[in-house]
């Protein structure tokens, strides 16, 4: 992406491009990527514990909650993922998320829950 600041992390690919207040971020996660086992120890928490709002552009990810809910997400689908999850990557193809977010003040920003809570996104 022109002007974005690229980096890799425990094998995911992440551009990211300052607009305004927020970020857009470009994800590539590989085929095979799961993040307990790809991130966990590099990032030191037993789960995600960053939002995620977005458009998942290619591919598939299973996000499973700490109380034991799985949502699927298939592209090409709207993305709204609270703190406190696993994820990987489902098929044979990486999934590539176009995400929104605004660093720590994501979750209060967009009035995201702080845990998961199945019905509060719909």
């Amino acid at each position: 992406m022109k002007d974005a600041d690229h980096r890799e992390v425990g094998g995911v690919q992440v551009d990211v491009v300052r607009t305004g207040a927020a970020r857009v971020k470009r994800i590539v996660y590989p085929v095979g990527f799961r993040w307990s086992q790809n991130l966990k120890a590099i990032v030191g928490t037993p789960l995600c514990m960053h939002a995620h709002v977005g458009f998942l552009a290619q591919g598939q990810i299973n996000i499973q909650y700490a109380d034991g809910v799985v949502e699927t997400f298939v592209a090409p689908q709207a993305v709204a993922i609270e703190p406190g999850h696993d994820g990987w990557v489902v098929g044979e193809e990486p999934a590539i998320l176009i995400e929104f977010d605004f660093e720590r003040d994501t979750v209060e920003r967009l009035e995201l829950p702080l845990t998961h809570s199945p019905s509060a996104i719909s």
